[in-house]
């Protein structure tokens, strides 16, 4: 049976106009957020959308990025993550409003009816459980600061590691090293990196790792110079450093002192950040596909809010695709 309009406010308790213009999103209606989504809930209920092709879900998401200042400008992987997200909503139907911290955020509660976050900077336990609170419906992206509270979509770091190390091995790279940043910061504590805690479980030796400093490319030339000093006679065959920032960094220490990749020392990177393809040597990394996960997040939020009960919590991982330069060529590429 088609459902009809009239059909649709006779339930909800609105008149078929004001359905009408929800419906068809009429930009010029004033109603609350509240009325918006209750009469979306019934429509759903009532399967008005069963029939029609890519039907769109009227809401509004609160934003909630808790990126340090420094650390967006200095990574470029923020800067693309959010516009990523932004592309991932466009002609959903879902607004986002964007906001930097969560007291802001909650001063607009009635008006939102999901969150999306990235980020974690300054964000404390109270915080997480307040916003939960509000909003259970919620996804994280990048980071999983509560998955007792909030979905997450990450790109899945772990088989990152484990498929750089494994190539490196393969290409007969005896010893390798790994280079990072600092892990989260949650609570006030500072939360280990995965990539870290990977690649600690796959050598035995700590003077292989250095991870320390935030991710930008000072901190990466320090990096690169506290490895040199580190090995002051002979180099590991091959580093895994966790992002392209912290590479261009290295590079830089590298070259001062004459130690040229892939020559001397091989390096695979992660994040395939438009910097990767020039600088010298151009990075073999790992391409993060960030759209796809703003599009999960996205997929999941329209889930939710378009549900007849409560879903459980969901946390995917994004797998990673390696982009091959000169860094570090394995020896299938050789062979080409």
């Amino acid at each position: 049976m088609k459902i009809k309009i009239k059909d649709i406010a006779k339930a909800a308790g609105y008149s078929p106009a004001t359905v009408s213009r929800i419906l068809n999103e009429d930009p010029t209606l004033s109603v609350t957020s509240e009325t918006k989504q209750h009469v979306l809930q019934v429509a759903h209920e009532m399967g008005y959308w069963q029939n029609k092709a890519n039907p769109k879900l009227v809401a509004q998401v609160g934003f909630l990025n808790c990126i340090n200042s420094e650390d967006h400008l200095a990574d470029n992987y923020f800067t693309t993550l959010n516009q990523a997200i932004y592309a991932a909503f466009a002609d959903t139907g879902i607004r986002l409003i964007s906001f930097d911290n969560p007291r802001d955020l909650m001063d607009h509660a009635q008006e939102l009816q999901a969150i999306v976050g990235v980020g974690t900077d300054g964000l404390s336990n109270v915080d997480l459980a307040m916003l939960h609170r509000a909003f259970p419906i919620g996804v994280y992206l990048d980071s999983n600061p509560a998955p007792e509270y909030f979905d997450s979509i990450e790109p899945n770091l772990a088989y990152t590691i484990r498929s750089a190390y494994q190539l490196l091995h393969q290409a007969d790279k005896q010893t390798i090293a790994f280079l990072g940043g600092e892990g989260l910061l949650v609570n006030g504590k500072l939360e280990p990196d995965i990539r870290e805690k990977t690649f600690r479980q796959l050598v035995v030796d700590d003077q292989l790792i250095i991870a320390q400093g935030p991710f930008n490319v000072e901190n990466g030339y320090r990096l690169g110079k506290k490895f040199l000093q580190r090995f002051p006679h002979y180099l590991p065959d091959a580093i895994i450093v966790a992002s392209d920032t912290l590479s261009v960094g290295i590079l830089q220490a590298f070259n001062e002192a004459g130690i040229l990749v892939p020559r001397d020392i091989a390096l695979i990177s992660i994040n395939d950040s438009e910097v990767a393809q020039y600088v010298s040597a151009p990075l073999t990394t790992y391409h993060i596909d960030q759209l796809a996960m703003g599009k999960l997040a996205c997929q999941l939020i329209q889930t939710a809010l378009t549900a007849n009960e409560a879903q459980p919590h969901i946390h995917a991982l994004v797998d990673t695709q390696l982009v091959v330069r000169k860094s570090f060529i394995p020896p299938k590429e050789n062979n080409k």
